[in-house]
């Protein structure tokens, strides 16, 4: 398969790469650190010779960034799973955030997924076959104090998502969200996870690809995971 993963230099984004890479498909990286970004592509490729792994950095904020992105894929190849995990957490209270919080949010989390999903779809549409996931989280279904505008954004890549998997029916596209609790990135710093207290991103990752493996007839809709003695 090749795949598209967006976000993919450091967290969820390269637990999903690596996995899928350590199966055998070809990968598309991307994200907006082009250090991290490059450094992940050749620690990929040295691990597995086998696959392809190619990446370059978008700034997928901007409308501009993803039509680029899916002008540099669909360069190459249709690609048969995407995984839209490029976003940003900042915290906040709706009632006094900085001002721009908002517009900043909703372009990383939402537009990001939805500008680049509206422009790589078309081929896969004409070929009727592929699987998107997106990466959501548990703010987007439950609000919590200091959540803010995060939380907003998350909310809405999750109806984005509800659409998009209705609309994708008649196509033989499967559409999963993704609504992972507390994963250890690096947003969590040096938090000490020796107790299992969150969750790890290669548990993310592998239940993605899971989800990927099944048969043309079954779509994982939803994979809501949060730690074992529940969220923070």
């Amino acid at each position: 398969m090749k795949v598209v993963v967006t976000g993919a230099s450091k967290g969820i984004g390269k637990a999903i790469a690596s996995i899928f890479a350590a199966n055998g498909h070809d990968l598309f990286l991307c994200s907006r650190g082009e250090v991290a970004l490059y450094k992940t592509m050749e620690e990929l490729q040295t691990r597995y010779p086998a696959v392809t792994v190619k990446a370059k950095p978008f700034d997928l904020s901007t409308k501009q960034g993803a039509a680029g992105l899916a002008a540099w894929c669909l360069s190459e190849a249709v690609p048969d799973v995407v995984i839209n995990n490029a976003g940003a957490f900042e915290p906040g209270s709706i009632y006094n955030e900085r001002e721009g919080l908002l517009e900043e949010q909703l372009a990383i989390n939402l537009f990001s997924a939805y500008n680049f999903t509206r422009a790589i779809l078309p081929p896969m549409i004409e070929r009727k076959s592929g699987h998107l996931f997106n990466i959501c989280s548990i703010a987007a279904l439950k609000a919590y104090a200091n959540g803010g505008s995060y939380s907003i954004s998350k909310y809405a890549l999750h109806g984005f998502s509800k659409n998009l998997r209705e609309e994708m029916k008649p196509f033989n596209i499967k559409v999963t969200a993704v609504f992972p609790g507390a994963v250890l990135t690096d947003s969590w710093g040096d938090f000490d996870n020796s107790a299992h207290r969150i969750i790890e991103a290669e548990d993310i990752a592998q239940l993605v690809y899971a989800a990927a493996q099944l048969s043309p007839g079954a779509c994982v809709e939803d994979i809501v995971v949060r730690p074992q003695l529940g969220d923070l």
